[in-house]
């Protein structure tokens, strides 16, 4: 996010504001046309399926002494954790039989939901071959008993029903032939072993040539887990892609090829990807395929709110569903699809086609933009029947979008506009005030922005303490080698109310990292705490009691690692 200061008087008193502009909508201006429908979509159904879901998600393992041990913790990945021989795992297909397999189905399901493009898994790191290839018959035409080429069904229903159609390919790991690159080590290196520029040349390359040229109008090709490829290894890839002008490709080819996405996965990038396309892929539980054994699904409520999230930031959302080795989109899913996309019947404009919010934060909620509507989305609707919102701009009309024609009343308040809503929310989930406005949005600026922030240690100059303040989500603030714990303070230049705390970190969702901290600011010559709490390795966020500050103080503590951040920021109360 990019701002610029202009100095407004509001109420006789004189507030420095900022325009905003983001980098999202420059990116827009100059990406390739290729990319429009995709900007537009904001919302994609993802599909992990192969000879995995036979086992769903368990493997027994014979122990030297006659018994035996389950594990039931995997999904796509049980080949490589439970370290299944090459023999025994293709012994799976032989029991793939997905007769209740019905593509339209599955397109009116995404359809539904609200979701305007699928990526399913062409091949997974297993190296199964999701459709008949001619490349190798470890297929699920030639190598099980069901005989058919569900990716040629699915493309027809695409096409019949107007929904994008993009596949994964996992071009580099691949456990299943020679030379395909390993997660760390083979383990069946009889089977396993071998020249990856063979495996290149032999099984990647021309597979990619034939899901590009046997399925028409291909959207997206979904890279994965560039392991072990050089540049050399990724041109070749690259060069087959660029045959095709209107292909969309991620950023995880490998060999330094960007692509035309960035793939942040399983969480949300605090200030999203400035310049870039990006989307978050997530599962609605806790495995990419299907896991008989996992319950944890996420809520509609909480999946509807991380949409939104996303859009807000200018990102797109693509959702996972693992179906059962019968074919079947697991119940569950399809009612919580559902569920969103009649979410979406409703307040689908405020999610197609908008633009990144121009606030920094907002507590009970986020917003999207589109040309001179900001689009609020209330997830804690105000009992008092008064939303502040953050916004100096002249507005010529507010009303709940599922009420069009009823205007609400508003007043300015300074720096801020106050609309009286209904005592109760509209939407149980998020309730979405329109407002029309004239000029480009004038919200105040970051609270850190101008801020000096000082450390007790840093790693490097490209880790110094000021890219806590970067928004490029591959920057990261690191304490020095071997520390464990550091104490960055922060000058906000002038006393100034705070009421909330985000802090971004740089690890996976699966690296399961934490990091303990206190929060505190100095009142006289005492340092007072404010919060303390535990992160998860990606990001927490937590709003608090308001405190005036002009200096403040975080204490970061990590048992494993030098402790380190992406971004801090800092949340003005409501």
């Amino acid at each position: 996010m990019k701002y610029k200061f202009r100095i407004i008087t509001c109420l006789s008193l004189a507030l420095v504001l900022t325009t905003f502009s983001f980098a999202q909508n420059e990116a827009a201006k100059t990406s390739n046309p290729k990319m429009q429908w995709w900007r537009e979509a904001k919302f994609g159904m993802f599909i992990h399926w192969g000879i995995y879901s036979v086992p769903a998600g368990k493997y027994v393992y014979n122990l030297p002494d006659g018994k035996y041990k389950e594990d039931i913790t995997q999904g796509e990945w049980i080949m490589n954790r439970c370290k299944i021989p090459v023999a025994e795992y293709r012994k799976y297909a032989e029991h793939f039989n997905p007769i209740k397999f019905n593509a339209e189905q599955w397109v009116l399901t995404a359809k539904a939901a609200g979701q305007k493009y699928i990526v399913i898994t062409a091949k997974h790191h297993d190296g199964f071959a999701m459709y008949k290839s001619e490349v190798s018959n470890y297929n699920i035409y030639d190598a099980t008993p069901f005989k058919r080429d569900p990716l040629k069904e699915l493309a027809d229903a695409c096409r019949k029903y107007g929904m994008k159609l993009g596949f994964y390919y996992s071009q580099a790991q691949d456990w299943g032939h020679k030379g395909g690159a390993p997660n760390k080590w083979h383990w069946d290196k009889e089977a396993q072993d071998g020249s990856m520029d063979a495996y290149i040349d032999s099984i990647a390359a021309p597979q990619v040539k034939e899901i590009l040229t046997k399925y028409s109008d291909v959207a997206v090709l979904w890279w994965d887990t560039p392991k072990d490829m050089t540049p050399e290894l990724a041109n070749k890839l690259d060069a087959i892609t660029k045959q095709h002008p209107n292909l969309i490709t991620n950023n995880r080819l490998g060999g330094g090829i960007r692509g035309d996405l960035e793939t942040p996965e399983q969480y949300i990038p605090a200030s999203g990807y400035p310049g870039r396309n990006w989307e978050v892929c997530m599962t609605v539980n806790d495995h990419w395929g299907y896991n008989a054994y996992d319950d944890n699904w996420k809520s509609t409520k909480e999946l509807l709110h991380k949409l939104i999230d996303i859009v807000s930031k200018g990102g797109n959302f693509l959702l996972n569903v693992g179906p059962t080795a019968e074919g079947i989109i697991p119940q569950v899913c399809v009612n919580t699809l559902k569920e969103m996309g009649d979410w979406l019947k409703i307040n689908g404009e405020a999610i197609y086609g908008t633009t990144a919010n121009p606030f920094d934060y907002l507590s009970w909620g986020r917003a999207t933009r589109k040309g001179q509507k900001v689009y609020i989305h209330v997830f804690d609707w105000p009992k008092n029947g008064q939303l502040n919102v953050p916004f100096a701009n002249t507005v010529t009309k507010a009303y709940l979008l599922e009420d069009t024609t009823t205007l609400l009343s508003i007043k300015k308040e300074g720096s801020k506009l106050v609309v009286t809503v209904p005592k109760i929310a509209p939407d149980k989930i998020a309730s979405v005030v329109v407002l029309e406005f004239k000029g480009e949005p004038i919200v105040l600026p970051k609270l850190t922005e101008g801020a000096i922030a000082k450390a007790t240690s840093e790693l490097d100059t490209a880790h110094a303490i000021n890219k806590i303040f970067s928004t490029n989500p591959k920057d990261f603030y690191s304490a020095g080698k071997d520390k464990k714990e550091t104490t960055i303070e922060l000058d906000l230049k002038k006393p100034q109310q705070v009421a909330g705390i985000m802090l971004a970190e740089p690890w996976r969702a699966w690296e399961n990292k934490k990091q303990q901290f206190v929060l505190r600011y100095k009142s006289g010559d005492e340092w007072k705490e404010i919060i303390k709490g535990t992160t998860n390795g990606t990001g927490y966020t937590e709003m608090f009691k308001p405190v005036n500050a002009q200096y403040l103080r975080l204490e970061l503590k990590n048992d494993t690692d030098a402790p380190r951040l992406n971004q801090l920021l800092l949340y003005r109360p409501d």
